[in-house]
């Protein structure tokens, strides 16, 4: 059950449980680091790069669900395996966890070989994915993804295209849909309306991207709007072209498998933002993405085409709440306003904008 070269870190605020699973950790020949708060947690989680993660739910300045979401944003630390140690044992909270990345949760008071075997059995998978990686298997995966990329290309291509004016309306919320998107030019954003009339982005997105295959892969009516950010231009494959491939090709069923599970993900994070960022944060990072989404690549100066009313709807604030930000950044020599363009004058400073 050993295995000496293994580190964990365990961020708890309780000393007497920290130290004490610690101490099992450490007799099980495990390299402990340990934090007494989300925060430190995190940092330690950078610096050291742990090989499994404890981490316990309510604790002071970040709970476990922000430490979670923190690490996920690193690519470093985005899969370091990651169990849930609470004290709660409510359902909800269980699955609130595993919807968010976690691997494992152990509810309190647990015993030494319960976490030990956790910690194992964890740490085992891990190491069954990393040999996975390099073998013959893994290669057939990607020569059939690039099959799948191909075939989506072709279909797509000889799919029936269609242009759209800039404000212009795809599909509305309850809109049962004969086509799947994707994009050949242009912009296209998607939202929510509340029963108040607010609107909250779900999504931006840019030429190659798929969109609408949420409601014809699970047959149900949209949940969300589509409209064109700017004058674009949109391949339409049919159901019944998109089902015939999708069912028949195992590498295009993964492609929008990911996709979904993708998109699951960033509105959780979209969500988690809303609740854990501050305004300032939320709009630096909105257009952080609309920039390498919609900017030139490369770049570290990037101009941007976004209405004040659509990065209201991204971060969830009153457009006016935006404009002084706006107006904060521009005082900060970090944008330039421009009409209706931003121009991001160092796309480095504004990723490194703090709470």
């Amino acid at each position: 059950m050993k295995k000496s070269n293994s580190t964990v870190l365990v961020i708890e605020d309780n000393q007497d449980i920290r130290e004490s699973t610690a101490e099992i950790l450490e007799l099980a020949d495990y390299q402990v680091y340990t934090a007494e708060n989300g925060k430190k947690g995190v940092e330690l989680a950078q610096n050291h790069l742990p090989d499994i993660i404890l981490c316990d739910i309510m604790m002071p300045e970040l709970d476990g669900y922000g430490v979670l979401y923190m690490l996920n944003k690193n690519e470093k630390t985005a899969d370091i395996p990651f169990i849930f140690i609470t004290a709660k044992s409510e359902r909800v909270d269980m699955r609130r966890g595993m919807e968010m990345g976690a691997d494992d949760y152990l509810t309190k008071p647990f015993s030494d070989m319960e976490l030990l075997n956790a910690i194992e059995a964890r740490l085992q998978k891990r190491a069954a994915i990393v040999k996975g990686a390099g073998s013959t298997g893994s290669l057939e995966n990607l020569l059939d993804e690039a099959r799948s990329v191909k075939l989506l290309t072709e279909l797509s291509e000889n799919s029936r295209q269609r242009s759209f004016k800039k404000k212009q309306t795809i599909f509305s919320e309850g809109d049962q849909l004969s086509h799947v998107f994707m994009i050949k030019a242009g912009g296209i954003r998607t939202f929510m309306i509340y029963q108040d009339g607010r609107e909250i982005a779900t999504g931006m997105l840019g030429p190659g991207e798929f969109f609408g295959y949420e409601s014809v892969i699970l047959n149900k009516a949209c949940t969300d709007n589509a409209e064109t950010l700017e004058n674009t231009e949109l391949y339409l494959i049919s159901r019944d072209d998109f089902n015939t491939l999708l069912f028949k090709n195992p590498g295009i069923s993964r492609k929008f498998i990911d996709l979904l599970s993708g998109n699951v993900r960033e509105k959780q994070e979209q969500l988690l933002k809303l609740a854990y960022n501050s305004v300032r944060k939320r709009v630096g990072d909105a257009l952080v993405s609309l920039a390498e989404k919609f900017g030139e690549k490369d770049s570290d100066t990037v101009t941007i085409r976004v209405s004040r009313d659509d990065l209201a709807a991204m971060v969830g604030t009153a457009n006016e709440t935006v404009s002084r930000t706006l107006t904060d950044f521009k005082d900060e020599h970090l944008i330039e306003k421009e009409a209706s363009n931003i121009k991001i004058l160092s796309l480095s400073k504004l990723r490194k904008i703090k709470q």
